[in-house]
């Protein structure tokens, strides 16, 4: 190897290298600031970790964001996410303007949220302007995480949970192209 194809990869290297630090220099920490600024000052960081993956199936990645919110409709005109609870539409009646208020005594399930934001363009989940925001209300989660699903014949990503409460179970909450549905593991998935 020539001594001047030797430099141009190793200049070729370094400079793939400060590209890289500076792409993830630039990507913003999920930290209270980061949802504050996304979802309002009324949501806090829970002490999970946040997770990263295709949610929605465009090829760009997403974010999910455990977190707890007091006031899940306070804030969602002025920071453009959208509310909604697909624990209680499975079970038959999900309007978070009415749902929101049914765990206000159970304090295993108070408050806790799942901030979901769907990417957009290069920067993904951490645009300035994502595609779109969601704030999952009502879901009993003591753990979360990200894995495939097959619904029909179609594999996509999901975010699966594992409930808090009595029948502590794995349940799944996955993008139907259209909004977020839930779904208890063992039950038919539509």
């Amino acid at each position: 190897m020539s001594f001047s194809r030797f430099a141009s990869l190793v200049l070729g290297s370094a400079l793939m290298s400060a590209s890289l630090w500076a792409q993830q220099a630039s990507s913003p920490n999920v930290d209270n600031d980061f949802v504050q600024k996304q979802f309002g000052t009324n949501c806090n960081l829970v002490g999970m970790p946040s997770l990263k993956a295709d949610l929605n199936g465009d090829g760009v990645e997403d974010m999910v964001i455990p977190a707890r919110c007091t006031s899940p409709l306070m804030d969602q005109a002025e920071d453009n996410y959208v509310v909604l609870d697909p624990y209680n539409s499975f079970f038959g009646y999900g309007n978070p303007k009415v749902t929101t208020a049914f765990v206000a005594d159970d304090p295993m399930r108070r408050g806790f949220s799942l901030l979901v934001i769907h990417g957009a363009g290069p920067e993904a989940w951490h645009a300035t302007s994502p595609k779109a925001k969601f704030m999952l209300v009502n879901i009993p989660f003591r753990d979360v995480r990200v894995r495939k699903l097959q619904v029909k014949k179609k594999v996509r990503m999901a975010i699966y949970v594992d409930e808090t409460g009595g029948n502590a179970m794995t349940s799944v909450v996955f993008w139907d192209g259209k909004k977020y549905r839930y779904n208890p593991m063992g039950s038919t998935m539509e």
